[in-house]
């Protein structure tokens, strides 16, 4: 996958201060005074230099909060006279781009939905045809990459060297802690294939909760990442939408001097080949609980199936014949006896204890078995 893309360099549009990006606020502008006073309170975070609220909403289903539309785009004029900050509005069609350009926002977003659907982004880009401003193009909701880069190339095509790309994590068909998995190696990916472009990632939508948002945040200045882009409302829990991944601004501020930048770490190929394997291990980790989690489902049924017959828990024949398949299996593929004999001690105690649950309805002392 070859690319020609020609990159302004973001340090020479926007001043960090020589620090990663951060871009904040609300998810969804609600009310003037909502956006007034989360700006006025983000403002006082000097890491800040841009505030974001979202005006056109793009909604699963009909009848829920889809933004107040062309009625916020005053707010954010009035934020960048009152404050300072720079302003970023996210833009689903050309109709988005025509109004944001008319009241001066700074910096325009392509959401994971529209970059989704090359037909969308495409209307954007002619709709950008010949303008300057610096546009932000997010992932897709799929672990797509070439979508991804090719939302990119589409809105470049048009002239439009100001860019950044926004990691906002990826859906993930198995059960996680996040609400839209990192998979970190694509952004890196990205960043390889297109190092002059910066990246910065949305802890807000990878994780979906506040607790996750520092973990998330830290990892992406780790991996050199270019910046943050997070939601902030000063009072979150009313939030009209996303409401359990935002947080005060006084939250951010702490979470941001928590945050440690770290100095070049020399080698960056050696850190993303790196990064790369241990997210192959995670996601071998997560299908192993599955598997996991699934044989116990499985025991259950037999221990139900040998209550109903009245057969009892221990079958040592059986036993005794997965030892010697297992072992016989294991070591095959390179691990160590000791190892598997102890790994499948602790698979069998805890059979023996789910079975015991059900057929007594309580939990039954400690049971070993050697091995």
């Amino acid at each position: 996958m070859s690319t020609d893309l020609q990159i302004t360099p973001l340090d020479s549009w926007l001043d960090t201060g020589g620090k990663p990006l951060v871009i904040a606020g609300p998810c969804s502008a609600e009310s003037e005074f909502q956006v007034m006073e989360t700006a006025r309170r983000i403002a006082e975070i000097p890491q800040v230099t841009v505030f974001r609220a979202g005006l056109w909403k793009p909604r699963t289903r009909p009848g829920e909060f889809s933004g107040v539309g062309d009625k916020g785009l005053p707010w954010l004029t009035r934020v960048k006279e009152e404050t300072g900050l720079k302003t970023t509005v996210e833009v689903a069609d050309a109709s988005h781009v025509e109004q944001a350009l008319k009241h001066g926002v700074d910096i325009l977003w392509l959401g994971a939905r529209t970059v989704a659907n090359p037909f969308s982004v495409q209307a954007i880009a002619d709709a950008l045809r010949g303008v300057d401003i610096p546009v932000m193009v997010k992932n897709p909701i799929s672990p797509d990459l070439k979508l991804w880069l090719g939302a990119i190339e589409r809105i470049h095509v048009m002239g439009i060297r100001k860019m950044i790309a926004i990691h906002r994590g990826f859906h993930y068909f198995e059960k996680s802690i996040y609400r839209n998995a990192p998979m970190w190696e694509i952004p890196i990916e990205l960043k390889r294939l297109v190092p002059e472009l910066p990246i910065i990632v949305d802890p807000s939508h990878i994780c979906g909760r506040r607790d996750l948002l520092e973990s998330i945040a830290q990892k992406a200045l780790d991996l050199e990442m270019d910046g943050l882009i997070i939601e902030s409302h000063f009072d979150p829990d009313k939030a009209l939408t996303d409401a359990a991944q935002q947080i005060t601004p006084k939250d951010l501020q702490e979470m941001i001097h928590s945050l440690v930048i770290r100095e070049k770490r020399g080698n960056i190929d050696f850190e993303n080949k790196l990064e790369e394997l241990r997210t192959e291990i995670d996601k071998l980790d997560g299908e192993l609980l599955q598997i996991l989690a699934k044989r116990m489902e499985i025991i259950d049924e037999i221990g139900e199936y040998k209550n109903k017959n009245d057969i009892t828990i221990l079958q040592m024949k059986r036993w005794a014949g997965i030892i010697e398949d297992r072992l016989a299996i294991g070591t095959h593929l390179g691990l160590e006896e000791t190892f598997l004999k102890n790994l499948l001690s602790l698979i069998h105690e805890e059979s023996i204890r789910r079975q015991t649950v059900i057929f007594n309805g309580k939990v039954g002392g400690s049971l070993k078995f050697e091995v």
